[in-house]
Formats: C-alpha cells, structure tokens, sequence
C-alpha cells in the first residue's frame, strides 16, 4: 500500500446526480467557457449577446464568492462547464461553484491542510463523452487528475491521483525547481503541457514540451526546445548547451487548431537570462512560436521573435488563432503578441510573415563572454504597440518637478530603443521584462477579423555587475551581492518584480532566520528551490535580509560562488523606476488597449487602459497603468478586461474603444474574465486578487456580472 498522503477534499452528495454534458466541442461552445481563454484557438471571444452596447450600464453583481485565503494575487481565467465553474485560490486550492450563485460545491486541497502557495492562471477540462470527467491542475511539483463531479483524486492515473512535473524529461531534473502555472491543452486523449522552471544564473531544467496521457499519465510524446544533438536546431547553440542550458520553456499555455492537428506555443527565454555566453547562436527554440504536430510533437514551423536574448522578452502567450481577408478569400493566421508590444502575423500552416518582417540592426553587448545577436526581427508600425524608446524627449510630462527628477536620473543612464542589451551602467527598458503584452494575451473577433490586446508602457532600468564579489569583504557585503545577483531578478531591491514575488524589504517581520533559510533551500510556491547555494552563501543572503554580519569578515579568494560557477556578470534586477510621487518615467499613456484591423493592416482605435485615482481627482485624463490580465471581446459588441491597477473592471464599445461601464472592485483584476450563459442569462466573471503590484491591495474574491433579473 502507498505511503503517499492523499490531499484533502470536500464535496457534496448532490453532485453525484449531475448529469454531465457529451464532451465539448470548444470551438462551437459559445453558451459555455470550456478551454482556458475560451476555445482551442485562445480567441477569448464569446457569441453571446444578451449583454450588449445598449444595456451594460445596467450590469450588476450577480454574486461574489470569496475564498477566504490571500495569496500574491489570483491569475486564474475560470472554465464554465454545465453550471460549474472551475477556479484556484491565492494558496492554489482547485474548488468548483456553481455558476448562478456562486455556491461552493467542492474544494480539493493539494496541501493537506497547509499553507500552499504560488501561481496558477486555470484549469483543463477533458471527457470521454460518456462517464469520465476530469479536471487537471497543477500545484506545486505536481499535476492532479480530479473527478469533476467530486474533486476527488483519479487513483488510476499516475501514483494516487497525480504525477510529478519533473517526469518525462529526457535528462535528469530530480534536484530543479520544475512547476506549471498555466493550464494544458487537450488533443484527443493528450494533455499537452509546458513548465515554469528557473532563469537565473544557477542551474535550472530545460523546457520541453511533454504530451501527457489523460488517462494514466503516461508520456507519450517530447518536444525538446533545447534541440539535443542531430536534432533541428541544435547548431543555432554551443555544442554543449543542451546539457548546461536550461528554460526555454512554453510557460505561457498552449492554442491548438483540432482541423489541422496543429498545436502552438510561445516559448521563454534560454537561462540565464541576462547572459548568453554558454548559449552562443540564436538559440532555437527559444522564445519562438511553435507548430507542432500535435499527434507526435513534431516541429512543423518556428519563428522567433528575439534572437538569443538578453532582455527575459519571452513569449508570455501562445499565438492567438484568428482569420484575415486576402484576394477576396478568408485566409487563417495566428497571430503573437510580444512582451516588446510587436504582433507577429503568421501564415497558420508555413509560419511564414502574412505582414513584412524586417531584421533591423541592434547594439552590440559589451560584456565579457558574451556573442549578442547583430539583428532583431521588427514587424511594420501598425504591429508595434508598445513604447520601446525611453530619452530625454520621452521623459514624462506630468508636471516639472517629475521631469526635472527623471531627466537628472537619465543623465546617468544608457539609452536608446528597445534591445539596448545590458552592462555595467545602469540602461533604461522600456517596455520592461514584464511590459508590451503579458500572459493575458489577445483576443480575436470573428465578426470583424480584429485583434484586441492590451499593453504596458513602463520604463525600468536595469545593470550588471561582476558575478564574485571584491576580496576580503563582510558577510552582509556578500550577502548583499547573493541578493542582488539571484534574488532581486524577482524581488527586486524595494518593489517587487514579479506579481507572485513579495518585497523582502521587512521580511524579518514576517518571518526568523530559521524559516528563511528552509524556504531557500526547499522553495516554496513559485520560488524555487536554491539549494544549490552552499551554507556560507545562504547564511550570507540571510544576513543581508536581517542586518546582521557586518563585522564578520568572510575571504573569498578560495571561496566557491555555487549560483554563478560559469558566469562572469550577473544582473541587479529590473528595477521599478518611479517619479517623485510614485508614477512612471516616461510619457503617458502607461497602458493602452488596441484594436488592430487584421484585414487592412492598421490600428483601427487606441485608448489609455486604467488611471491612476489620485491623477483622477486632479482632473487628469485617464492616463493607462501596468496592466495584467486579457480581454474578452463578444458579439454584445464588448470588451471585457480589469487588468489596470485601477482596480476596475471595464467595458469598451469593441468598434470604437470607448468605455461604457466599469466597476470599482475591492482588489485588481489581473487575469483574464470569462462569459457563459445560464438558464438564459448572461454573465461575466472576473477573479480580483490584487497583490503583487506597487500600491495595489490583496484580494481573494471571484466577481460575477449580470443584467437584473
């Protein structure tokens, strides 16, 4: 008998007497929300209309269900099947409620009672059309099978219910932090599935694409996104960075056209992220859109969107499936959205441009080691959203003292336009790692052949520094560096840098010594583990978080740095770069939404997406924020999308961007809002998790939307 502890579960006898519907056709499904972001092609797109241009001012709050537990922030985009929706809390709980009310029916606790943590943007739902309904979610080092109707683990599948995330790789990762934040696709009786793994400068696992069967857990198929040696692509790296290279990884989700038996992906970055001297070459396949053959995991095209990179500009989405007009003829693209804010229009079946694609020359980097990529590959105007050049002439406007601060700042700063690669002076950029188009992705309206997408225009900046430290230094010295060079490439020196990250500038209040030293080296939620540090170097990082060794004196001329063995400069971080009141650098709008006309090529409307409440009451005109989390866009002729730091959820006229309604919530809404009908009536659900974001506050609730009854 298996001496694994099986989760804790809590569900209700009613349940068993649901009747469940045949399984889903995902494209045809439009009463429902079936798939993560909609349907197989990620076109976040809805038919439904009852809600419509003349009557969303009358929206209400149909319900709101809380989940009584706060996280970092809540990232998940619900699936809707029957009158069930399937949702993850702040702690990464999976709970299905019942879609009219919100009433919880299960609650399934990967945990067994403990804290829990991390990030998890949704939920996979597959069927056989007949008896077996599962739902698949992934918490920590682990992906469940649940039964739907009960959230109790499938025993047949995998060890009790579930299989590790580090299974199937092709090489060993037994001691890499390997996870999963965002939902799998399903192929017949595939689930296909990428990973979030490290990407800082020590070692982390590759990121393969692995297909899963759903009904035991078995591989079944590998893609190597780090081409292994005779496959295609292994010459675009050095002859041995397919053992010492890791990521790579499609992190972002899956789209899949089930005519074609195409799935597709956007990849992330090669780690390290801000150097690639191990990895020379263009470094295939990273941070490329992918066609593979969604049968055997076959490569069928690529295109990457930045060679080797050194800016972490990972493809945070998969391509969008959507159609254009062309000589008179539907003809079917997807379409990549781009943390640079560029949109890459593909050819469905060769991935070759539909809209020119130019490789422009790019500044050289300068550090040691380092063999930078000469060119970029930048789409024609109407495709670049984004701001990418940060300046003097680009400084903000908002008042003088905030332009005196800002121009005072550049003057010690490199700058220039978007792949400007780092180095030891501090550089601006713009958009930052987490800027342009986030996980959220875009959405595609049918009805118009317009793409719809939301983008960040925050500048930052960032540095490189040695990666071992001056002799003879104090152990807070060293402690200082370790943090700089592996922590602060999330946590950042103040702010945080990522939305599941929190600041450790008053961790000593939350928690001691003891319990900082055992989260390095187990990780917890999405941190990895860093066990790899050696004693001196983790007890070093904790001195600096607590103030404490300044007066030992460590030698490190014999010492072994174990997180950056191989590499000579690491980065500072990306830093939050701020005005004197806390609001960003550059020009105005800091985040906009756009539709852009597939069919002709242009932007056919641009709007500021958010405001900041303090501009407000001074009379400023929305001026946009960092914005997380996608639309949805409805035959109603809406879009749906929180995503501002505003903390509001909104409604745009899809035809001319303006906004028709919005509701102030308790927490942001950074994820992705779906819409389904039941009993004949509409609704419109959006999680509001806050957190993670400067000045944003913690929220733990799903707020669901309706007309009156």
């Amino acid at each position: 008998m298996s001496s694994l502890r099986l989760p804790i579960f809590v569900w209700h006898g009613l349940i068993c007497l649901r009747a469940f519907p045949a399984a889903p056709d995902p494209n045809s499904s439009m009463t429902q929300w079936q798939v993560y972001h909609g349907d197989a092609g990620g076109s976040h797109y809805s038919a439904l209309d009852q809600i419509n241009r003349s009557n969303v001012k009358d929206l209400e709050v149909a319900w709101i269900w809380h989940s009584e537990e706060t996280g970092s922030t809540i990232e998940c985009n619900p699936i809707v099947v029957d009158d069930l929706i399937y949702v993850t809390t702040p702690r990464l709980r999976c709970v299905a409620l019942h879609a009219g009310n919100g009433k919880e029916v299960w609650r399934f606790d990967p945990w067994s009672g403990g804290r829990g943590g991390g990030v998890s943007r949704g939920v996979t739902y597959w069927s056989d059309g007949k008896s077996d309904h599962r739902i698949f979610f992934s918490a920590g080092d682990y992906l469940y099978a649940l039964n739907a109707r009960t959230g109790i683990p499938i025993p047949t599948f995998g060890q009790e219910g579930r299989i590790s995330h580090r299974d199937g790789f092709d090489t060993d990762v037994f001691f890499f932090s390997i996870g999963n934040n965002t939902p799998g696709i399903i192929w017949k009786d595939l689930l296909i599935l990428g990973s979030t793994t490290g990407e800082g400068p020590q070692p982390c696992a590759p990121g393969h694409i692995r297909a899963f069967d759903v009904r035991t857990g078995v591989r079944k198929w590998i893609f190597h996104t780090i081409p292994h040696p005779g496959e295609f692509g292994y010459e675009t790296w050095g002859p041995e960075s397919w053992r010492q290279v890791g990521s790579a990884n499609a992190w972002g989700g899956f789209t899949l056209d089930p005519e074609r038996g195409i799935v597709f992906c956007g990849t992330g970055s090669p780690a390290y992220d801000s150097w690639g001297g191990d990895r020379p070459g263009q470094n295939l396949f990273g941070n490329c859109t992918l066609a593979l053959n969604a049968e055997t995991g076959e490569r069928i095209w690529h295109f990457q969107a930045v060679h080797h990179d050194l800016w972490d500009y990972d493809l945070p989405t998969p391509p969008v499936l959507a159609s254009l007009k062309r000589d008179g003829s539907l003809m079917d693209v997807v379409v990549q959205p781009t943390k640079m804010g560029h949109l890459f229009v593909l050819d469905r079946e060769t991935g070759n441009p539909v809209y020119p694609v130019e490789e422009v020359p790019v500044p050289s980097s300068r550090m040691p080691g380092e063999l930078s990529w000469p060119t970029q590959p930048f789409p024609t105007s109407p495709f670049r959203l984004a701001m990418t050049r940060m300046d003097p002439d680009h400084a903000t406007q908002l008042n003088e003292q905030a332009n005196a601060k800002v121009l005072h700042d550049l003057k010690g700063m490199r700058t220039g336009d978007v792949f400007l690669p780092p180095g030891y002076q501090k550089s601006v950029v713009l958009p930052q790692f987490n800027g342009g188009c986030e996980w959220g992705g875009a959405a595609f309206d049918p009805d118009s052949n317009t793409i719809i997408v939301n983008v960040s225009n925050e500048a930052e900046w960032t540095s490189m520094v040695d990666s071992r430290p001056d002799q003879g230094i104090s152990l807070h010295r060293l402690g200082r560096h370790l943090y700089r060079s592996v922590c602060a490439h999330c946590h950042g020196l103040a702010s945080p840098i990522h939305p599941s990250s929190p600041s450790l500038e008053e961790v000593h209040q939350r928690l001691n010594e003891a319990q900082v030293g055992q989260i390095m080296e187990t990780g917890r939620g999405q941190m990895p583990s860093f066990s790899s540090l050696s004693d001196l170097e983790k007890r070093a990082v904790i001195a600096f978080l607590f103030d404490t060794g300044r007066e030992e004196q460590i030698q490190t001329r014999d010492l072994k740095l174990s997180y950056a063995a191989d590499v000579p400069v690491v980065a500072t971080g990306h830093h939050d770069w701020r005005d004197p009141e806390g609001f960003p650098v550059n020009k105005r709008p800091w985040g906009t939404l756009s539709a852009v006309d597939l069919d002709q090529g242009r932007i056919r409307w641009q709007v500021p997406l958010g405001t900041y409440p303090k501009l407000e009451q001074r009379g400023v005109s929305p001026t946009g924020t960092f914005n997380i989390g996608g639309p949805v866009v409805t035959r109603g002729g809406l879009v749906f999308i929180g995503a501002a730091m505003d903390e509001r959820f909104h409604a745009f006229d899809k035809d001319t961007g303006e906004l028709l309604w919005e509701h102030q919530m308790n927490a942001g809404g950074y994820a992705t809002p779906a819409t389904y009908m039941l009993d004949g009536r509409q609704f419109v659900v959006i999680a509001a998790g806050g957190g993670g974001k400067p000045g944003t506050r913690k929220g733990d609730a799903f707020y669901c939307f309706a007309l009156p009854e």
